[in-house]
């Protein structure tokens, strides 16, 4: 492959003054518990007003609110969760740690997100949720996926990790009507290291929650008097204040991401053999977590090798999600039925995009456009060279 520059990329995760006030704001308000301060309170009601939803609850990680949200809504040993092949382990292991079986269903070749049909037809009466996950910051079919919720009566849980900000038909991930959830992990679109949240549609699903990531004890309790079971998933104060900064940016760096993406696409679709991530024009605003190609007929072996080489170059590459079927962990509890070839079989797609699909990280997405001229340039020389 011919020698080419580095392109410049900015540092992730950003931060200036901001996060700095906040944290001396955190620190010097003398209460740096959740329930003395007044750090996540206020951010629980930035996000929750950001993304257009009553209520927004504040926790420890993505994984514990996925955990948390699926409890909200019953589920538990001897119930299912129908969750897309093709996503991060955690949309399965949230589940499975309550003991309910995780059915992996495929997705759509295109947008990478779940295929409602193939959804459809898992659906149970076991089925206590159906759990799209936002590609990307793609959002998934809510239309079809409202239909399908509103037909079996199993309610759907967004899993908008990568979806902060993103928007479909017009509204906000908060104005779908189901609970959603966010993590605030180090690489994501905001951060304060770890971090999570919740968006609740209602007062009574909201204080559920309230409950339950707080080890099942009321707020005003003196006594110890747990109502429900739970455990210690509360949100301190200094991730609190760091997150409300990284809100403050957010909206400006989803429009950068999205007109950069409209050029990176272009670039990568013009490369023999690679093909772009697609859209969805319901989706009118994508938050770009990821900026997610295939090349089809690679082989994983190759494609590693590929994003090595990108490495190599310079760019921040990665193999994408292998399919949680196969993966130990998946199978070590609550798995279903059924074996690693038959859920292949069954999953096509995500079979494919598993083995042949690489992401750059969504930094790439925040610089100047020459630096997303060179990056395609390098994609295109590693692509020809293999």
């Amino acid at each position: 492959m011919n020698a080419r520059p580095t392109p410049e990329f900015p540092t992730w995760p950003q931060y200036d003054d901001g996060e700095r006030t906040g944290l001396i704001r955190a620190l010097e308000q003398g209460q740096w518990w959740r329930m003395g301060g007044s750090e996540v309170d206020s951010f629980e009601s930035e996000f929750a007003d950001f993304h257009g939803a009553p209520h927004a609850l504040a926790v420890t990680n993505g994984t514990h609110a996925l955990e948390l949200a699926l409890q909200c809504l019953g589920v538990g040993p001897g119930t299912e969760v129908i969750v897309p092949a093709f996503t991060f382990i955690s949309s399965s292991q949230a589940a499975q740690r309550l003991g309910a079986v995780a059915v992996p269903v495929d997705v759509d070749l295109d947008t990478y997100n779940i295929d409602v049909a193939a959804a459809a037809s898992a659906v149970t009466p076991l089925t206590k949720a159906i759990m799209p996950v936002h590609m990307a910051g793609l959002i998934a079919d809510m239309d079809a996926l409202g239909e399908l919720s509103a037909d079996t009566g199993v309610p759907l849980l967004q899993d908008a990790a990568h979806a902060h900000g993103a928007r479909w038909q017009g509204k906000r991930v908060g104005e779908l009507g189901t609970v959603a959830s966010f993590s605030f992990q180090n690489g994501k679109l905001m951060t304060a290291g770890e971090g999570g949240a919740l968006l609740l549609p209602d007062e009574e699903t909201y204080e559920a929650a309230f409950l339950r990531h707080s080890c099942g004890r009321p707020r005003t309790d003196r006594r110890y008097m747990h109502q429900t079971a739970g455990t210690n998933m509360r949100l301190n104060e200094f991730s609190a204040a760091v997150l409300r900064a990284q809100l403050g940016r957010l909206d400006a760096q989803i429009t950068l991401r999205d007109q950069r993406w409209t050029l990176l696409s272009r670039l990568l679709g013009e490369i023999d053999g690679v093909v772009p991530q697609g859209s969805d024009p319901r989706a009118d605003r994508n938050s770009h977590y990821m900026a997610m190609f295939r090349i089809p007929g690679i082989s994983e072996e190759a494609r590693n090798a590929l994003v090595d080489t990108l490495v190599e170059a310079g760019l921040p590459a990665f193999a994408a999600f292998r399919a949680i079927y196969r993966t130990d962990a998946f199978w070590e509890t609550a798995a279903p039925d059924t074996t690693v070839d038959k859920l292949a079989e069954s999953c096509p797609h995500t079979e494919a995009i598993s083995t042949d699909c690489i992401w750059l990280h969504h930094r790439v997405l925040l610089a100047a456009e020459e630096a997303l001229h060179t990056t395609a340039e390098i994609i295109a020389d590693a692509v020809a060279a293999r």
